[in-house]
C-alpha cells in the first residue's frame, strides 16, 4: 500500500505495508464547478458593503497586493475575474504588488508564474521591499504602540484590495485577511514588533485560532492602518482549485472563511504518535528550510515527547540564502541556545520567529528531513538527514522494540492540521 507526499512538483511515494499507519488527511468540500461564475456571484454580494464593480471608481488608482511566489494562490484567475468587474478601470491606474513581508523578491520568471505573460506584460508589477525604508511611508502606530510602515505605492493609492487564501498557520491562526497587508507590505521593523519572542511563545499563537492570538491581534492592528477597500480570500482543495469565495470586508469575509476552514482541515486525534511523517504540501512552499518549519509544526501537534517527526520537503532553495534563518541557526549548538537567546531581554532580528518555532519542535521531538540539501547542511540545522522515509522508519521502529508501533502521516503537511482532542 503506497500513501504519496506532496513533495516539490511530483508526489513521493511511501510504502505503508506492514506498518501501523494511520493517514490523516483534509475533509475538502467539493471544488467549485464553475470558479467565474462563483466569483461573480461574490463579487456581486460581498460580506459587507457595496459590490466590487462599485469598489473603486475609473479615475482611482489601484492597489492590489498579492501573495509571493511562497504561497499557491491561483492570481491569475482571479486577478482576470477582478479586472473584469472593474473594467471600468484603466490599466494604467492598477499596481499589483507581491506581498514578500520579509522574503526575497520574486523573479521575472515567478512573476509569469504567479500572474500570467499578459497580466505580468499589462499591469504594472512591483516586489515589496521590506528592507528598503526609502520604500516606505510611516502610517501611524499600532494600538500596541509601535509604528508601522507600508509599502510606499501600496499607501498611496486610493484604493486597496488584498488577496490571499484562507489555510491554518502556526503562528496567527489563520492565513488570509490582513496578513496580505501586515506582514505582506510592511516594513520590517514593524514586523519584528509582532513577531517577538512573547507573542510567537504564547499559548494561543499557535493553529486554527484567531480571537486571544496575540499575533492575529497584531495582525488586524497593523493592517488596519489604512482602509482595505476589499478582500478577495478563497480555500482550496489539494489540486489548488478554489473550494469557497469569502470576498468583501476584511474581518466579516476572513471570519467566514476561517469558520468553513476550521471545519474541513483540522482533525481531532485520540492519542499522540511516536513517528509521524510529514510534508510541506509540495511547490511553492516547500522550495526552502524556513518555509517548512511549518509543516514540522503541523506534525509536532501529534508527535509523543521524544518521538519522531520525518519532514518530506524538497528545500531546492536551502535555508534560503537571505535573512537570519541560517545564522541563527548555525550559530547555536542547541535549541535550548536558539531559545536563550531569542528570549533575552531585547533581542530582536528578523527571522527569529522561526527559529524559535523550530527550536520548540526540537526540543519536544527529534527531526529527520529528506530533502535536496546537503547533509552536512541538515545537521547543521540541528536536524537528521535522511534518504530513505520508509527506511528511517523501520530503523525508528527497531529502535522502539515495537514493530507495530502507529505511525501518522500528514501527505499535505501544514494543509491537514491535527490536533489532540
Amino acid at each position: 500500500m503506497n500513501c504519496f507526499i506532496d513533495y516539490g512538483d511530483y508526489p513521493l511515494a511511501l510504502n505503508l505495508e506492514g506498518l501501523n499507519a494511520t493517514v490523516l488527511e483534509a475533509r475538502y468540500p467539493q471544488a467549485l464547478r464553475n470558479e467565474a461564475a462563483a466569483f461573480q456571484e461574490s463579487a456581486a454580494h460581498p460580506y459587507g458593503g457595496r459590490p466590487l464593480k462599485d469598489r473603486v471608481g475609473a479615475d482611482e488608482t489601484l492597489a492590489i497586493a498579492i501573495p509571493d511566489i511562497t504561497r499557491a494562490l491561483p492570481n491569475e484567475r482571479l486577478l482576470q475575474w477582478i479586472f473584469a468587474e472593474l473594467a471600468h478601470v484603466p490599466a494604467e491606474n492598477i499596481t499589483i504588488i507581491s506581498g514578500t513581508g520579509t522574503h526575497r523578491a520574486n523573479t521575472p520568471a515567478e512573476w509569469e508564474y504567479m500572474v500570467g505573460k499578459e497580466i505580468y506584460s499589462r499591469y504594472r508589477c512591483v516586489d515589496h521591499d521590506g528592507h528598503d525604508a526609502a520604500s516606505m511611508v510611516s502610517v501611524g502606530k499600532s494600538t500596541f504602540g509601535y509604528e508601522v510602515k507600508y509599502n510606499r505605492e501600496y499607501a498611496a493609492a486610493d484604493r486597496r484590495i488584498l488577496m490571499g487564501f484562507i489555510e491554518p498557520h502556526f503562528m496567527a491562526g489563520f492565513s488570509g485577511g490582513y496578513k496580505a497587508v501586515f506582514p505582506g507590505v510592511s516594513g520590517v521593523e514593524s514586523i519584528l514588533h509582532y513577531h517577538n519572542a512573547e507573542n510567537i511563545g504564547h499559548a494561543q499563537s499557535t493553529w486554527g485560532i484567531t480571537e486571544g492570538n496575540p499575533t492575529q491581534a497584531h495582525v488586524r492592528a497593523g493592517g488596519a492602518l489604512l482602509p482595505v477597500d476589499y478582500l478577495v480570500n478563497v480555500t482550496l482543495d489539494r489540486e489548488r482549485r478554489i473550494t469557497g469565495f469569502f470576498c468583501g470586508d476584511v474581518l466579516e469575509a476572513h471570519a467566514a472563511g476561517c469558520a468553513f476552514c476550521k471545519e474541513t482541515a483540522m482533525l481531532a486525534c485520540e492519542d499522540a504518535f511516536p513517528i509521524v511523517v510529514t510534508s510541506n504540501s509540495g511547490y511553492p512552499l516547500d522550495q526552502n528550510l524556513y518555509q517548512s518549519v511549518k509543516g514540522m509544526s503541523a506534525a509536532s501537534q501529534i508527535v509523543k515527547p521524544g518521538g519522531l517527526i520525518l519532514m518530506a520537503a524538497r528545500c531546492n532553495d536551502g535555508f534560503p540564502a537571505h535573512g537570519n534563518f541560517r545564522k541563527l541557526l548555525q550559530e547555536h549548538a542547541s535549541a535550548d541556545e536558539m531559545l536563550a537567546t531569542i528570549c533575552a531581554p531585547g533581542f530582536r532580528v528578523s527571522d527569529q520567529w522561526q527559529v524559535q518555532v523550530l527550536a520548540l519542535i526540537l526540543q519536544k521531538a527529534r527531526v529527520g528531513l529528506y530533502s535536496e540539501m546537503d547533509a552536512q547542511a541538515v545537521i547543521n540545522a540541528h536536524l537528521q538527514p535522511v534518504t530513505d522515509l520508509r527506511a528511517a522508519i523501520d530503523a525508528e521502529l527497531e529502535r522502539m522494540g515495537d514493530p507495530y508501533a502507529p505511525v501518522a502521516v500528514l501527505p499535505e503537511g501544514p494543509l491537514t492540521i491535527p490536533y489532540l482532542r
